[in-house]
């Protein structure tokens, strides 16, 4: 069974969700609102969203065998990177360890949690997507669907679009390397010389790949071949 509900405001649909769950014992249950305004990113990051012009979707899977909770995070940029392509017909890359990027510019994020409710374990998928916003003059380093492709989506739309590709996504059983391939399919700046700040300090960098413990290698023009886990470095263009 399988439930997508929408609701006209919330704080957080990652909290919001939680409520949910013990009367509605699903595979999977989503809900989605297009006016968060307390949303979550990850690592205590927020997001904040344009009431009406953007979604806040937060999906809860019953965890299963096939679903490896230590690459969930990247399994789901993976799906959402695949969903956001096939869209928008558009090349969408994924930015270690979260963030999904179209054209240089930060489309969507991805934040990923474990809950125990009524003694069922549940993986929980938070993801921001702006789709209508035009200004971003306060976030430089961001966009929507609208100003990266010129195509106006109906939030409500995507996220019952978005509802049914996930759930035939996580359905699919896929390894661990099959996962780590595809991130490294999509990773952004891959192969490229880029700007890190590591420690304070900025240098050169190449990002070479994710591993399949979800560490990235990064070739640092200082410090040489050396891996990292999530806010151990920073990608800054």
């Amino acid at each position: 069974m399988s439930h997508l509900v929408y609701i006209d405001a919330c704080k957080s649909t990652n909290e919001e969700i939680l409520g949910y769950l013990g009367a509605n014992p699903s595979d999977y249950f989503a809900l989605f609102t297009c006016n968060q305004t307390q949303g979550r990113g990850q690592y205590g990051n927020t997001w904040d969203i344009e009431a009406g012009l953007n979604l806040a979707f937060t999906m809860a899977i019953k965890q299963q065998v096939h679903l490896l909770p230590e690459l969930f995070n990247f399994r789901t940029a993976v799906l959402l990177a695949e969903f956001l392509a096939k869209m928008a017909a558009v090349a969408v890359d994924i930015k270690w360890p979260n963030d999904i990027i179209i054209r240089d510019k930060k489309v969507s994020g991805i934040l990923t949690e474990k809950k125990n409710i009524n003694s069922e374990r549940y993986l929980i998928v938070g993801i921001g997507l702006n789709i209508l916003q035009t200004d971003f003059s306060k976030l430089p380093k961001a966009g929507s669907l609208l100003t990266q492709t010129g195509i106006s989506f109906k939030p409500k739309q995507v996220a019952a679009e978005l509802f049914d590709f996930l759930k035939e996504g996580f359905a699919r059983h896929i390894s661990a390397d099959e996962t780590t391939k595809a991130v490294n399919d999509h990773l952004y700046r891959k192969e490229r010389i880029s700007v890190f700040e590591l420690n304070g300090v900025r240098q050169n960098g190449i990002i070479k790949q994710m591993d399949g413990e979800g560490y990235l290698w990064v070739d640092l023009e200082n410090d040489g071949l050396q891996r990292f886990f999530h806010k151990q470095i920073q990608l800054l263009y």
